[in-house]
Protein backbone atom coordinates (compact mmCIF):
# COMPACT_ATOMS: atom_id res chain seq x y z
CA UNK A 1 0.00 0.00 0.00
CA UNK A 2 1.71 3.14 -1.16
CA UNK A 3 2.90 5.51 1.58
CA UNK A 4 1.71 3.23 4.39
CA UNK A 5 4.99 1.36 4.87
CA UNK A 6 7.47 4.00 3.83
CA UNK A 7 10.61 4.69 5.75
CA UNK A 8 11.28 7.85 7.70
CA UNK A 9 11.31 11.29 6.14
CA UNK A 10 13.29 10.80 2.93
CA UNK A 11 15.50 13.51 1.57
CA UNK A 12 15.05 13.79 -2.20
CA UNK A 13 18.82 14.12 -2.71
CA UNK A 14 19.56 11.11 -0.46
CA UNK A 15 21.94 13.23 1.59
CA UNK A 16 21.57 12.93 5.35
CA UNK A 17 18.88 10.64 6.73
CA UNK A 18 16.66 12.16 9.41
CA UNK A 19 15.01 9.82 11.89
CA UNK A 20 11.52 10.33 13.29
CA UNK A 21 11.31 12.44 16.43
CA UNK A 22 10.67 10.80 19.80
CA UNK A 23 7.31 12.53 19.99
CA UNK A 24 6.27 11.09 16.64
CA UNK A 25 7.42 7.59 17.58
CA UNK A 26 5.50 7.58 20.85
CA UNK A 27 2.29 9.08 19.48
CA UNK A 28 2.20 7.01 16.30
CA UNK A 29 3.06 3.67 17.92
CA UNK A 30 0.51 4.10 20.73
CA UNK A 31 -2.31 5.23 18.45
CA UNK A 32 -1.67 2.53 15.89
CA UNK A 33 -1.41 -0.17 18.54
CA UNK A 34 -4.66 0.81 20.28
CA UNK A 35 -6.60 1.04 17.01
CA UNK A 36 -5.21 -2.21 15.59
CA UNK A 37 -5.64 -4.19 18.81
CA UNK A 38 -9.22 -3.06 19.38
CA UNK A 39 -10.06 -3.59 15.71
CA UNK A 40 -8.66 -7.13 15.69
CA UNK A 41 -10.63 -8.06 18.82
CA UNK A 42 -13.83 -6.49 17.49
CA UNK A 43 -13.69 -8.12 14.06
CA UNK A 44 -12.89 -11.52 15.56
CA UNK A 45 -15.98 -11.15 17.76
CA UNK A 46 -18.11 -10.35 14.71
CA UNK A 47 -16.94 -13.54 13.02
CA UNK A 48 -17.53 -15.62 16.15
CA UNK A 49 -20.99 -14.16 16.70
CA UNK A 50 -22.21 -15.10 13.22
CA UNK A 51 -20.51 -18.51 13.12
CA UNK A 52 -21.65 -19.64 16.59
CA UNK A 53 -25.19 -18.19 16.67
CA UNK A 54 -27.71 -19.84 14.38
CA UNK A 55 -30.23 -17.01 14.14
CA UNK A 56 -27.42 -14.61 13.13
CA UNK A 57 -26.61 -16.57 9.97
CA UNK A 58 -28.40 -14.36 7.46
CA UNK A 59 -27.19 -13.25 4.01
CA UNK A 60 -26.50 -9.73 5.29
CA UNK A 61 -24.45 -11.04 8.19
CA UNK A 62 -22.46 -13.27 5.84
CA UNK A 63 -21.35 -10.18 3.95
CA UNK A 64 -20.46 -8.53 7.26
CA UNK A 65 -18.28 -11.55 8.11
CA UNK A 66 -16.52 -11.15 4.77
CA UNK A 67 -15.98 -7.48 5.56
CA UNK A 68 -14.64 -8.40 9.02
CA UNK A 69 -12.11 -10.83 7.51
CA UNK A 70 -10.97 -8.17 5.06
CA UNK A 71 -10.62 -5.63 7.87
CA UNK A 72 -8.54 -8.12 9.85
CA UNK A 73 -6.19 -8.40 6.87
CA UNK A 74 -5.81 -4.64 6.67
CA UNK A 75 -5.13 -4.32 10.40
CA UNK A 76 -2.59 -7.15 10.54
CA UNK A 77 -0.87 -6.71 7.16
CA UNK A 78 -0.80 -2.90 7.11
CA UNK A 79 -1.43 -1.73 10.68
CA UNK A 80 1.05 -3.85 12.61
CA UNK A 81 3.97 -3.29 10.16
CA UNK A 82 3.28 0.44 10.43
CA UNK A 83 4.07 0.26 14.14
CA UNK A 84 7.50 -1.22 13.49
CA UNK A 85 8.07 1.36 10.76
CA UNK A 86 7.27 4.17 13.20
CA UNK A 87 9.68 2.79 15.79
CA UNK A 88 12.63 1.62 13.67
CA UNK A 89 12.21 3.72 10.52
CA UNK A 90 13.30 0.75 8.41
CA UNK A 91 11.79 -2.43 6.98
CA UNK A 92 12.44 -5.38 9.31
CA UNK A 93 10.44 -8.22 7.70
CA UNK A 94 12.78 -9.12 4.85
CA UNK A 95 12.10 -9.81 1.18
CA UNK A 96 9.43 -12.49 1.62
CA UNK A 97 7.70 -10.33 4.22
CA UNK A 98 7.61 -7.43 1.79
CA UNK A 99 5.94 -9.54 -0.91
CA UNK A 100 3.39 -11.25 1.30
CA UNK A 101 2.49 -8.22 3.41
CA UNK A 102 1.98 -6.04 0.34
CA UNK A 103 -0.20 -8.74 -1.21
CA UNK A 104 -2.43 -9.08 1.87
CA UNK A 105 -2.68 -5.31 2.22
CA UNK A 106 -4.23 -4.91 -1.20
CA UNK A 107 -6.26 -8.11 -0.84
CA UNK A 108 -7.88 -6.80 2.36
CA UNK A 109 -8.55 -3.38 0.85
CA UNK A 110 -10.12 -4.69 -2.35
CA UNK A 111 -12.11 -7.45 -0.62
CA UNK A 112 -13.59 -4.98 1.87
CA UNK A 113 -14.69 -2.72 -0.97
CA UNK A 114 -16.30 -5.63 -2.84
CA UNK A 115 -18.01 -6.86 0.35
CA UNK A 116 -19.54 -3.43 0.92
CA UNK A 117 -20.78 -3.37 -2.67
CA UNK A 118 -22.25 -6.86 -2.28
CA UNK A 119 -24.31 -6.15 0.82
CA UNK A 120 -25.47 -2.85 -0.67
CA UNK A 121 -26.87 -4.66 -3.72
CA UNK A 122 -28.38 -7.31 -1.43
CA UNK A 123 -30.16 -4.63 0.62
CA UNK A 124 -31.51 -3.01 -2.53
CA UNK A 125 -32.93 -6.26 -3.89
CA UNK A 126 -34.36 -7.32 -0.53
CA UNK A 127 -36.22 -4.03 0.03
CA UNK A 128 -37.05 -2.73 -3.44
CA UNK A 129 -37.70 -6.09 -5.13
CA UNK A 130 -39.01 -8.42 -2.40
CA UNK A 131 -40.41 -10.97 -4.87
CA UNK A 132 -37.06 -11.45 -6.61
CA UNK A 133 -35.33 -11.43 -3.24
CA UNK A 134 -37.00 -14.71 -2.33
CA UNK A 135 -34.81 -16.39 -4.95
CA UNK A 136 -31.77 -14.08 -5.07
CA UNK A 137 -31.17 -13.12 -1.42
CA UNK A 138 -30.61 -16.54 0.10
CA UNK A 139 -27.91 -17.79 2.40
CA UNK A 140 -26.43 -20.22 -0.13
CA UNK A 141 -26.27 -17.54 -2.83
CA UNK A 142 -24.59 -15.12 -0.42
CA UNK A 143 -21.90 -17.69 0.32
CA UNK A 144 -21.29 -18.21 -3.41
CA UNK A 145 -21.00 -14.46 -4.00
CA UNK A 146 -18.54 -14.10 -1.12
CA UNK A 147 -16.47 -16.98 -2.50
CA UNK A 148 -16.40 -15.31 -5.90
CA UNK A 149 -15.37 -11.96 -4.34
CA UNK A 150 -12.41 -13.52 -2.57
CA UNK A 151 -11.32 -15.56 -5.58
CA UNK A 152 -11.48 -12.51 -7.84
CA UNK A 153 -9.58 -10.22 -5.46
CA UNK A 154 -7.03 -12.95 -4.65
CA UNK A 155 -6.21 -13.44 -8.33
CA UNK A 156 -6.24 -9.71 -9.05
CA UNK A 157 -3.74 -8.96 -6.27
CA UNK A 158 -1.25 -11.63 -7.40
CA UNK A 159 0.48 -8.97 -9.50
CA UNK A 160 1.87 -7.39 -6.32
CA UNK A 161 4.12 -10.42 -5.81
CA UNK A 162 5.91 -9.33 -9.00
CA UNK A 163 5.72 -5.58 -8.48
CA UNK A 164 6.96 -5.41 -4.88
CA UNK A 165 10.54 -5.64 -3.72
CA UNK A 166 12.85 -4.35 -1.00
CA UNK A 167 15.11 -1.42 -1.73
CA UNK A 168 18.29 -0.13 -0.15
CA UNK A 169 18.44 3.65 0.19
CA UNK A 170 22.05 4.70 0.72
CA UNK A 171 22.39 7.98 2.61
CA UNK A 172 25.53 9.76 3.71
CA UNK A 173 25.17 8.52 7.27
CA UNK A 174 23.18 5.27 7.01
CA UNK A 175 21.65 2.70 4.66
CA UNK A 176 17.88 2.22 5.00
CA UNK A 177 15.95 -0.83 3.78
CA UNK A 178 12.42 -0.16 2.60
CA UNK A 179 9.61 -2.22 1.06
CA UNK A 180 9.19 -0.56 -2.31
CA UNK A 181 8.46 -1.33 -5.95
CA UNK A 182 10.51 -2.81 -8.75
CA UNK A 183 9.83 -0.10 -11.34
CA UNK A 184 9.61 3.72 -11.10
CA UNK A 185 6.54 5.22 -9.53
CA UNK A 186 5.20 6.73 -12.75
CA UNK A 187 4.62 3.26 -14.20
CA UNK A 188 2.28 2.42 -11.35
CA UNK A 189 -0.14 5.23 -12.18
CA UNK A 190 -2.47 3.08 -14.34
CA UNK A 191 -2.74 0.53 -11.52
CA UNK A 192 -3.41 3.16 -8.86
CA UNK A 193 -6.03 4.94 -10.93
CA UNK A 194 -7.69 1.64 -11.83
CA UNK A 195 -7.89 0.73 -8.12
CA UNK A 196 -9.16 4.20 -7.30
CA UNK A 197 -11.94 3.94 -9.86
CA UNK A 198 -12.99 0.30 -9.47
CA UNK A 199 -12.55 -0.21 -5.73
CA UNK A 200 -13.45 3.25 -4.42
CA UNK A 201 -15.30 5.59 -6.79
CA UNK A 202 -17.52 2.97 -8.43
CA UNK A 203 -18.67 1.33 -5.15
CA UNK A 204 -19.48 4.72 -3.63
CA UNK A 205 -21.45 5.90 -6.65
CA UNK A 206 -23.37 2.63 -6.75
CA UNK A 207 -24.03 2.80 -3.01
CA UNK A 208 -25.28 6.40 -3.24
CA UNK A 209 -27.75 5.48 -5.99
CA UNK A 210 -29.00 2.27 -4.37
CA UNK A 211 -29.38 3.73 -0.88
CA UNK A 212 -31.29 6.62 -2.42
CA UNK A 213 -33.74 4.15 -3.95
CA UNK A 214 -33.93 2.24 -0.67
CA UNK A 215 -34.67 5.43 1.26
CA UNK A 216 -37.49 6.24 -1.11
CA UNK A 217 -39.11 2.91 -0.30
CA UNK A 218 -38.48 2.83 3.45
CA UNK A 219 -38.74 6.44 4.54
CA UNK A 220 -40.95 8.19 1.98
CA UNK A 221 -43.66 5.59 1.39
CA UNK A 222 -46.19 5.49 4.23
CA UNK A 223 -46.80 2.30 6.13
CA UNK A 224 -49.93 0.38 5.17
CA UNK A 225 -52.95 1.42 7.17
CA UNK A 226 -54.38 -0.82 9.83
CA UNK A 227 -57.13 -2.88 8.21
CA UNK A 228 -59.01 -3.08 11.51
CA UNK A 229 -59.96 0.58 11.30
CA UNK A 230 -62.04 0.04 8.16
CA UNK A 231 -63.70 -3.05 9.55
CA UNK A 232 -64.66 -1.35 12.78
CA UNK A 233 -66.48 1.33 10.84
CA UNK A 234 -68.70 -1.27 9.21
CA UNK A 235 -69.33 -2.94 12.55
CA UNK A 236 -68.75 -6.37 11.05
CA UNK A 237 -65.70 -8.13 12.41
CA UNK A 238 -65.43 -11.54 13.96
CA UNK A 239 -63.19 -12.33 16.92
CA UNK A 240 -60.79 -14.37 14.77
CA UNK A 241 -60.45 -11.73 12.03
CA UNK A 242 -59.77 -9.06 14.65
CA UNK A 243 -56.99 -11.12 16.17
CA UNK A 244 -55.38 -11.74 12.76
CA UNK A 245 -55.64 -8.08 11.79
CA UNK A 246 -54.03 -6.86 15.01
CA UNK A 247 -51.24 -9.41 14.69
CA UNK A 248 -50.54 -8.54 11.05
CA UNK A 249 -50.50 -4.83 11.85
CA UNK A 250 -47.93 -5.28 14.60
CA UNK A 251 -45.81 -7.57 12.42
CA UNK A 252 -45.82 -5.04 9.53
CA UNK A 253 -44.81 -2.21 11.81
CA UNK A 254 -41.98 -4.18 13.47
CA UNK A 255 -40.69 -5.41 10.08
CA UNK A 256 -40.57 -1.89 8.67
CA UNK A 257 -38.77 -0.64 11.79
CA UNK A 258 -36.27 -3.49 11.60
CA UNK A 259 -35.53 -2.82 7.93
CA UNK A 260 -34.95 0.86 8.64
CA UNK A 261 -32.51 0.04 11.44
CA UNK A 262 -30.55 -2.45 9.33
CA UNK A 263 -30.39 -0.07 6.38
CA UNK A 264 -29.25 2.83 8.57
CA UNK A 265 -26.48 0.70 10.05
CA UNK A 266 -25.18 -0.43 6.65
CA UNK A 267 -25.45 3.11 5.26
CA UNK A 268 -23.27 4.35 8.14
CA UNK A 269 -20.69 1.66 7.30
CA UNK A 270 -20.57 2.84 3.68
CA UNK A 271 -20.43 6.51 4.70
CA UNK A 272 -17.49 5.97 7.05
CA UNK A 273 -15.73 3.92 4.38
CA UNK A 274 -15.96 6.90 2.03
CA UNK A 275 -14.90 9.51 4.60
CA UNK A 276 -12.03 7.61 6.23
CA UNK A 277 -10.50 6.42 2.96
CA UNK A 278 -10.73 9.82 1.32
CA UNK A 279 -7.44 11.29 2.72
CA UNK A 280 -5.30 8.39 1.52
CA UNK A 281 -7.00 8.08 -1.87
CA UNK A 282 -6.69 11.82 -2.41
CA UNK A 283 -3.01 11.77 -1.43
CA UNK A 284 -2.26 9.01 -3.95
CA UNK A 285 -3.96 10.96 -6.75
CA UNK A 286 -2.24 14.23 -5.82
CA UNK A 287 1.19 12.60 -5.52
CA UNK A 288 0.74 11.16 -8.99
CA UNK A 289 1.16 14.69 -10.37
CA UNK A 290 3.74 16.00 -7.88
CA UNK A 291 7.50 15.69 -8.16
CA UNK A 292 8.71 15.18 -5.50
CA UNK A 293 5.73 13.55 -3.80
CA UNK A 294 4.21 15.04 -0.65
CA UNK A 295 5.43 12.80 2.20
CA UNK A 296 4.92 14.77 5.41
CA UNK A 297 5.24 12.24 8.23
CA UNK A 298 2.36 13.63 10.34
CA UNK A 299 -0.04 13.73 7.41
CA UNK A 300 0.95 10.18 6.46
CA UNK A 301 0.21 9.19 10.06
CA UNK A 302 -3.21 10.83 9.77
CA UNK A 303 -3.93 8.84 6.60
CA UNK A 304 -2.86 5.63 8.28
CA UNK A 305 -5.02 6.26 11.33
CA UNK A 306 -8.06 6.96 9.13
CA UNK A 307 -7.61 3.69 7.22
CA UNK A 308 -7.09 1.53 10.29
CA UNK A 309 -9.90 3.30 12.12
CA UNK A 310 -12.23 2.39 9.25
CA UNK A 311 -11.29 -1.27 9.68
CA UNK A 312 -11.66 -1.12 13.47
CA UNK A 313 -14.86 0.89 13.83
CA UNK A 314 -17.31 -1.44 12.08
CA UNK A 315 -17.84 -3.73 15.12
CA UNK A 316 -18.55 -0.62 17.19
CA UNK A 317 -21.23 0.41 14.68
CA UNK A 318 -22.84 -3.03 14.83
CA UNK A 319 -22.86 -2.92 18.62
CA UNK A 320 -24.34 0.58 18.71
CA UNK A 321 -27.01 0.19 16.02
CA UNK A 322 -27.91 -3.51 16.08
CA UNK A 323 -29.64 -4.91 19.12
CA UNK A 324 -29.03 -8.46 17.95
CA UNK A 325 -25.28 -7.90 17.61
CA UNK A 326 -25.19 -6.09 20.94
CA UNK A 327 -26.84 -9.01 22.72
CA UNK A 328 -24.58 -11.53 20.96
CA UNK A 329 -21.44 -9.53 21.81
CA UNK A 330 -22.55 -9.40 25.45
CA UNK A 331 -23.14 -13.13 25.49
CA UNK A 332 -19.73 -13.96 24.02
CA UNK A 333 -17.85 -11.61 26.34
CA UNK A 334 -19.85 -12.87 29.37
CA UNK A 335 -20.66 -9.31 30.37
CA UNK A 336 -24.40 -9.84 30.65
CA UNK A 337 -26.36 -11.91 33.12
CA UNK A 338 -27.19 -15.44 32.06
CA UNK A 339 -30.83 -14.89 32.88
CA UNK A 340 -31.03 -12.04 30.38
CA UNK A 341 -30.63 -14.52 27.53
CA UNK A 342 -33.85 -16.28 28.57
CA UNK A 343 -37.11 -14.48 27.79
CA UNK A 344 -39.76 -14.16 30.45
CA UNK A 345 -42.56 -16.68 30.57
CA UNK A 346 -45.15 -14.09 29.64
CA UNK A 347 -43.31 -13.38 26.39
CA UNK A 348 -43.28 -16.94 25.05
CA UNK A 349 -46.45 -16.41 23.06
CA UNK A 350 -45.07 -13.19 21.61
CA UNK A 351 -42.00 -14.88 20.13
CA UNK A 352 -43.74 -17.77 18.43
CA UNK A 353 -44.07 -16.32 14.95
CA UNK A 354 -40.55 -14.85 14.91
CA UNK A 355 -38.98 -18.08 16.14
CA UNK A 356 -40.98 -20.09 13.66
CA UNK A 357 -39.84 -17.92 10.74
CA UNK A 358 -36.21 -18.00 11.85
CA UNK A 359 -36.09 -21.75 12.34
CA UNK A 360 -37.66 -22.25 8.92
CA UNK A 361 -34.95 -20.09 7.36
CA UNK A 362 -32.23 -22.10 9.05
CA UNK A 363 -33.55 -25.47 7.97
CA UNK A 364 -34.71 -24.77 4.43
CA UNK A 365 -32.57 -21.84 3.33
CA UNK A 366 -35.79 -19.84 3.05
CA UNK A 367 -35.70 -16.16 2.13
CA UNK A 368 -34.36 -14.20 5.09
CA UNK A 369 -32.32 -11.05 4.81
CA UNK A 370 -33.10 -9.08 7.95
CA UNK A 371 -30.99 -8.88 11.08
CA UNK A 372 -34.29 -8.96 13.03
CA UNK A 373 -33.48 -6.09 15.34
CA UNK A 374 -36.65 -6.21 17.37
CA UNK A 375 -36.13 -8.79 20.09
CA UNK A 376 -38.86 -9.74 22.46
CA UNK A 377 -37.11 -9.24 25.75
CA UNK A 378 -35.94 -5.68 25.03
CA UNK A 379 -38.32 -4.13 22.52
CA UNK A 380 -41.67 -5.82 22.89
CA UNK A 381 -41.66 -5.95 26.68
CA UNK A 382 -40.75 -2.28 26.84
CA UNK A 383 -44.22 -1.51 25.48
CA UNK A 384 -46.84 -1.54 28.27
CA UNK A 385 -49.37 -2.89 25.79
CA UNK A 386 -47.16 -5.90 25.22
CA UNK A 387 -46.57 -6.56 28.92
CA UNK A 388 -50.34 -6.57 29.34
CA UNK A 389 -51.45 -7.98 25.99
CA UNK A 390 -54.39 -6.56 24.13
CA UNK A 391 -57.29 -9.02 24.33
CA UNK A 392 -57.89 -8.53 20.60
CA UNK A 393 -54.54 -10.20 19.92
CA UNK A 394 -54.20 -12.70 22.73
CA UNK A 395 -57.50 -13.99 24.11
CA UNK A 396 -57.79 -15.57 27.49
CA UNK A 397 -56.01 -18.91 27.71
CA UNK A 398 -57.37 -21.81 29.71
CA UNK A 399 -54.36 -23.73 31.00
CA UNK A 400 -56.58 -26.62 32.03
CA UNK A 401 -57.00 -27.50 28.36
CA UNK A 402 -53.34 -28.52 28.02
Amino acid sequence: MENLTTASVINSTLGLWTDYSIQYKVVSSLLLFVICASGIVGNVMVILVVLTTKHMRTPTNCYLVSLAVADLMVLTAAGLPSITDSIFGSWVFGHSGCLSITYFQYLGINASSCSITAFTIERYIAICHPIKAQFLCTLSRAKKIILFVWLFTSLYCVMWFYLSDIQELVYDNITIITCGYRIPRRFYLPIYFFDFGVFFVLPLLLSAILYGLIARILFLNPLPSDPTNKKKKNGQESHISKRISCKNSRHSSSTATSRRQVTKMLAVVVFLFAVLWMPYRTLVVVNSFLDPAYLDSWFLLFCRICIYLNSAINPVIYNAMSQKFRAAFRKISHCGRKSSDKPAACSVALTYSAVKDTSMAESTDHFTTELEELTVTDDLLSDPKMVFPDPCVYPKVNFNEA
